[in-house]
């Protein structure tokens, strides 16, 4: 079983504890996507696959809370963000921009090649370290302007 996930399921009992309904919700959410994932796919997921399940979640939150916000719905967009704000907790520490082209450098270097047919390698490279721990939409955006 992976870290993330056992950090998943403490949390869950500590909300238990502390009668904190709506961390317990948040959290029994999270669960039961990654249940899900497992199930479907008949596999134990590694820390990676988790990371990537909750970032898409705490996506989806920010998503839907842009919509509710945009319809005058703040009492929902609240909700939402509270949500994607426990999820975060979840999530490794975010990289620095730094650090973040270190990465791009040292995986460009790896692939040994320029131009954009090395794009889909170097993202081969890097999407299992940033995962969850920078917006890999922004980081293809740099690669694409480094292959050029």
């Amino acid at each position: 079983m992976s870290a993330l996930k056992d950090q998943l399921t403490n949390a869950m009992k500590e909300a238990m504890r502390a009668k904190d309904q709506h961390r317990l919700t948040v959290i029994r959410m999270a669960l039961a996507s990654l249940k899900q994932v497992e199930v479907d796919e008949r596999i134990e997921l590694d820390d990676a696959r988790v990371l990537a399940i909750l970032d898409k979640q705490i996506k989806q939150r920010i998503d839907a809370s842009t919509q509710f916000r945009d319809a005058g719905r703040t009492d929902l967009s609240d909700k939402e963000d509270i949500e994607a704000t426990i999820l975060r907790e979840f999530m490794p520490a975010a990289l620095s921009q730094d650090e973040i082209n270190a990465a791009i450098d040292a995986a460009i270097a790896e692939v040994g090649e320029s131009g954009m047919q090395a794009m889909g390698k170097v993202m081969a490279i890097l999407k299992p370290q940033l995962q969850g721990r920078a917006d890999l939409g922004a980081v293809s955006g740099q690669v694409k302007q480094r292959l050029v």
